[in-house]
């Protein structure tokens, strides 16, 4: 095994571990479009969701079936009908429907068996359970319009479906739902998702979809280098949707934020949009930071706090590879256990990715910024301004007029900041006294106003 590879797999392994940690024991409602299994995406998939539940989660899967039940249709020679953004569900359409959820949940059953060596899958046992958690009622006649089959979602066997998962298996839910009569209505994979996070309060809600994500601007949806964004407040979500139009497509811009939003105001802290297209796209928003589409979230997940004791560990590990590289000087567990008050970090989902320490020398009435430091994963964000202005504040607080920082390396970023530099011996006494003259620190001052 080549030492590049070690390099890079144990630092990436690392950056993995506190989702791994925070999504242990959590409830996933995953929503697959039937478009991701028609563009043969199926296989991986499955790969990945195994792998998620492997590491802890309690998936429930729902799959949709919009293109197969198209395709059932022009078999037979029907042309499939929508209205209001909904299937028109007749005895044919009903018949295909049932047919093809038939199909997708053998070949689904079927992705899951596999276990051939050298594959994701290998020595996997995912058991997949699937039945009647799902109780429906008839859509009706909306504008004159008699939707037959069609139904709406009237209630969820939550006690049935977390019995499920606490056995370890993975629920697997088709977009039917039967009415206490033992009528069958088709119903849509969005609501049924959406419905199922709101009545088992999931942590998570994905949608797995044919589009990239949510672009905040509605006037600029149509832009290629109009960039997704990767996290959009409820507020935000729900202000964006007053401006867009009924849904009637997949691919408008309200299809799948309608229900995220409605999730996220029930409950669900967040609910997320992702591409199929992009293989792993599941694991990429699941355990990296930034993720690949646009999460909804009720709440902003950032958080910027003074430090605690509980966060020693985090602090450590950010600053770490910084100490290694000449970057910081190093510091000892110890010493931030004894300091960890001075500290000021941003949080972001369970993980610190930003932190500052501030020294106060009342007697000279200024005070030193040290240990500064921004996870790579999140640097060109802002996290060291929002830092910056945090120990700012905290030196007002304490009547300091001024801060100073020593660096060796990042002095540009301060003058851009408005540090002007000074010489040593402008460091105050008791500071001067641990100046390590050899290091050869340049001092930067910035003035409190």
């Amino acid at each position: 095994m080549s030492a590049v590879f070690n390099f890079t797999f144990v630092p990436w392994f690392r950056s993995v571990a506190p989702y791994i940690h925070m999504h242990r024991g959590k409830t996933f409602v995953v929503a697959v479009a039937g478009e991701a299994i028609a563009a043969g995406k199926l296989p991986h998939i499955v790969q990945d969701l195994a792998l998620i539940q492997s590491m802890g989660v309690k998936v429930v899967l729902v799959h949709g079936f919009r293109p197969q039940v198209n395709e059932q249709l022009k078999a037979k020679g029907h042309e499939a009908r929508y209205s209001h953004g909904m299937r028109i569900t007749d005895e044919v359409a009903l018949d295909c429907a049932q047919e093809a959820a038939g199909q997708l949940r053998y070949e689904i059953e079927a992705a899951f068996s596999m276990g051939l060596p050298n594959t994701p899958m290998a020595g996997a046992t995912v058991r997949v359970i699937s039945g009647n958690f799902i109780t429906a009622r008839p859509v009706g006649v909306l504008d004159g319009v008699d939707f037959r089959h069609s139904g709406l979602v009237r209630k969820v066997d939550v006690a049935g479906i977390r019995r499920t998962l606490d056995h370890g298996a993975m629920v697997l839910l088709s977009p039917f739902g039967f009415s206490p009569t033992g009528e069958a209505f088709n119903l849509t994979m969005e609501e049924v998702a959406t419905s199922v996070a709101v009545a088992l309060q999931a942590d998570k809600l994905v949608f797995l979809t044919e589009v990239p994500g949510i672009r905040m601007r509605a006037t600029e949806a149509e832009s290629e280098d109009n960039p997704i964004d990767t996290e959009l407040p409820l507020a935000a979500a729900e202000q964006l949707l007053a401006q867009l139009p009924n849904p009637q497509q997949p691919t408008d811009t309200a299809f799948y934020l309608q229900h995220c939003v409605k999730a996220c105001k029930a409950g669900v802290e967040r609910s997320h949009i992702i591409p199929f297209s992009v293989d792993g796209a599941l694991l990429l928003e699941v355990y990296v930071h930034d993720g690949i589409g646009t999460m909804v979230i009720d709440e902003k997940l950032e958080e910027l706090r003074e430090a605690t004791a509980d966060d020693v560990g985090g602090i450590l590990q950010l600053i770490e590879p910084f100490e290694r590289d000449g970057t910081l000087v190093k510091r000892d567990r110890t010493e931030i256990e004894r300091d960890v008050g001075n500290y000021s970090i941003i949080e972001h989902d369970g993980v610190i990715f930003a932190c500052a320490a501030l020294y106060p020398y009342p007697e000279a009435k200024t005070g030193e910024m040290a240990a500064l430091t921004v996870s790579p994963q999140s640097q060109g964000q802002g996290d060291g301004e929002k830092i910056l202005k945090r120990v700012e504040q905290r030196a007002r607080a304490m009547g300091l007029d001024s801060i100073f920082v020593l660096t060796t390396r990042t002095m540009h970023w301060f003058l851009k900041r408005g540090f002007v530099q000074v010489e040593p011996d402008w460091l105050p006494d008791a500071r001067k006294r641990k100046y390590n003259w050899d290091r050869k620190s340049m001092v930067f001052v910035k003035k409190l106003s």
